[in-house]
């Protein structure tokens, strides 16, 4: 701080060596550094130079002036550099027996400076300058900044008493007044009594050595008491509407996250449907391919009627075989149908008794606004976690299907060449290998149908219990209101209730995650149900190459018949007759054709149909999501309302338990 030693010792003509001394040796980081000039007898000119040095930015944060005997001039000159500083945070003058030129500097020093915090005025006799005395206490009532004011041994009387009595009243920044070692009687003792009934900031006052009666120190104890509690109160609610703002935030942040999560979702589904329209006209396709070829496997059928009519009979017997064995196979499939049926209705009627029983607890939980929040969160999470498993769900039945659907496309283009070599009996084998993969697929989306119910239930459920928050949070609202009324006899009681809420409250938790462990044991379940459908449609696949084997088999059997016929044929001409009668069988054969090939097309409109409809069903989920978005939305809004009505009933607590304490019953009575 060696510019300082410079300006001063530019602006004394004789500067002082133990001022210029302690000048550059000024340390200290910058803002806190202290100028120590105690015990110095300092003269006008080194008065006057300080009081210029001081109005710049000096960076001297504590100023120590004690015991230098300073003239009423010196000190006017220093104080009026001191009403422009804005570093200076202590300022020490005891010991300069201060008059009355000196006070009213110190009074215009408080209606000026905006920093000083902290003033020592020990050792100075301002109380016997009545004039001077009550112009500093006007600049210590138009004073904000100040928080310490020493006055000990002072001389200040009664009067003086009262002038700091006023000036108390408009003071709204000082926290500690010491007045220790003065004559301030009985008078000025009730006089500074009747000033704190208005002064809320005051926490410690000191009046020892003045004559005071011990029932106005006890009275005054207590209403320094009073406002420390009020200053701790304010802070307290201070730091929670802090608390409560910082939640708010971290509430739209989540809110935020959700709608991205849902956006998410949505354009998902929507690359799905778009996906399941572009499989579905490539299917459309393929089914007009494979008429196409029907036609065509007809024409080629037309002209091996000859060649195949001894063997019709054979191929009948095994077509009826056959059929047995369908019938068998779609009467195993009906079964497993109906155990799936029954498993769902248990599952269902689980998931019933499961939800009545966090009903149940959540009823009982309402007595916590904290803990409620966390629980909610949890069920939330636990709500997402079960609608991810429930898409996975949708992926394994959606991937399961168009495996299915894959293998039917297979098992349809190996019968189709087949066709072309032999005979009208397998369309029928495969018409109906076709509509059991239609009755499976059909079953497989009753099953979707039913999960997608039960999620909206889910939700009608999670909205129903965030209602029910709602309600619980406006009545936890007024049981704080009432509660922080009672608060000083309540504490030890509360607290044992609070350990036991907290146990009941753990026990819930435990089995709410009980709950979710049988819930993904139920998904669980279903994932194997599943894979043993797969494992059926499997051996169906491996029974129907089987089958088709000896197919061959007996078309490998027909064709040495057929050459041993034609070796035959110029010998027996009188079965001429009987192949006529075998040709009009086949007409009417080929016309069950024709009605079957319409059946095909009815059945093509009918997948077309039902993929509308799965589009407009997507569709409504879309919108249904919308809803819920702006649901979410709405109940943002709310929930600041609620903060706001919070924070209202806080304060008007706070100023009921103020108006109700015995200061101000005291200020009510006199």
């Amino acid at each position: 701080m060696a510019e300082l030693g410079r300006a001063y010792a530019r602006l004394c003509a004789a500067p002082q060596e133990p001022v210029l001394r302690r000048l550059r040796e000024l340390g200290g980081p910058p803002g806190r550094a202290r100028l120590d000039l105690a015990a110095q007898s300092l003269s006008l000119e080194t008065c006057g130079a300080l009081g210029r040095l001081l109005p710049g930015a000096a960076p001297v944060a504590e100023l120590a002036l004690g015991d230098c005997g300073l003239s009423e001039e010196g000190l006017k000159l220093l104080l009026h550099g001191l009403c422009s500083n804005t570093t200076v945070k202590s300022l020490d003058l005891k010991g300069n027996n201060l008059r009355t030129m000196g006070a009213e500097a110190l009074g215009k020093l408080l209606r000026k400076n905006k920093s000083i915090r902290s003033l020592i005025l020990e050792w100075n006799s301002l109380g016997v300058w009545e004039e001077g005395f009550s112009f500093f206490c006007q600049g210590l009532g138009a004073n904000n900044v100040l928080q310490l004011l020493d006055l000990r041994n002072n001389q200040i009387n009664h009067q003086g008493a009262g002038e700091l009595a006023l000036a108390l009243k408009q003071n709204a920044s000082l926290q500690e007044l010491d007045l220790r070692w003065n004559t301030v009687g009985l008078l000025g003792g009730r006089a500074l009594l009747n000033c704190l009934h208005s002064n809320k900031t005051l926490k410690r006052l000191e009046l020892a050595g003045n004559n005071v009666p011990s029932d106005i120190l006890k009275a005054v104890e207590q209403a320094m008491d009073h406002n420390q509690d009020r200053q701790t109160i304010l802070s307290e609610t201070q730091n929670r509407t802090s608390i409560l703002s910082k939640e708010i935030l971290s509430l739209k942040d989540e809110k935020t996250k959700q709608f991205l999560d849902l956006m998410d979702t949505i354009d998902k589904q929507r690359e799905e449907i778009a996906r399941s329209g572009r499989i579905s006209a490539a299917r459309v396709s393929q089914l007009q391919e494979a008429l196409e070829e029907q036609h065509s496997i007809m024409n080629s059928l037309k002209a091996k009627l000859q060649m195949t009519e001894a063997a019709l009979a054979l191929s009948e017997q095994k077509v009826h075989n056959l059929g047995e064995l369908l019938n068998a196979t779609k009467q195993e499939q009906t079964s497993m149908a109906e155990r799936h049926f029954m498993e769902l209705q248990q599952q269902k009627q689980e998931s019933a008794d499961r939800e009545s029983k966090l009903l149940r607890d959540l009823s009982a939980a309402s007595e916590k606004n904290l803990l409620l929040r966390n629980q909610v969160d949890e069920l939330e999470k636990k709500c997402r976690v079960q609608q991810d498993q429930l898409f996975q769900v949708k992926q394994d039945l959606t991937n399961t299907t168009a495996e299915l659907k894959l293998r039917a496309v297979q098992a349809e283009e190996r019968l189709e060449t087949e066709k072309r070599r032999f005979k009208q009996s397998l369309e029928d084998v495969e018409s109906l290998r076709l509509k059991e993969v239609d009755h499976m697929t059909q079953h497989m989306e009753a099953s979707e149908r039913s999960m997608q119910d039960r999620i909206q239930r889910l939700e009608a459920i999670r909205i129903a219990l965030e209602e029910e928050l709602s309600k619980v949070k406006a009545a936890a609202v007024t049981e704080r209101g009432r509660a922080e009324e009672e608060l000083i006899k309540v504490r030890s009681q509360a607290r044992l209730e609070e350990q036991q809420r907290l146990e009941h409250l753990e026990e819930k938790l435990r089995l709410m995650a009980e709950s979710r462990d049988e819930a993904q044991s139920c998904c669980l379940k279903q994932k194997q149900m599943v894979s043993e459908a797969q494992a059926k449609a499997s051996q169906l696949s491996l029974h129907a190459d089987g089958l088709r084997r000896r197919v061959e088999e007996l078309l490998q059997e027909l064709n040495s018949k057929e050459e041993e016929k034609v070796t035959e044929v110029n010998k027996v001409k009188v079965e001429l007759q009987e192949q006529i009668g075998h040709l009009q069988a086949e007409r009417t054969a080929q016309e069950g054709l024709r009605e079957k090939i319409a059946a095909l097309e009815r059945q093509l409109k009918a997948l077309s149909s039902n993929h509308r409809e799965a589009l407009l069903d997507k569709e409504g989920e879309i919108s249904m999501l919308l809803e819920k978005l702006r649901m979410k939305e709405a109940e943002i809004s709310r929930m600041r309302e609620e903060e706001a009505q919070r924070a209202s009933f806080l304060q008007k607590a706070i100023m009921a338990y103020v108006q109700g304490s015995p200061l101000g019953t005291h200020s009510c009575s006199k």
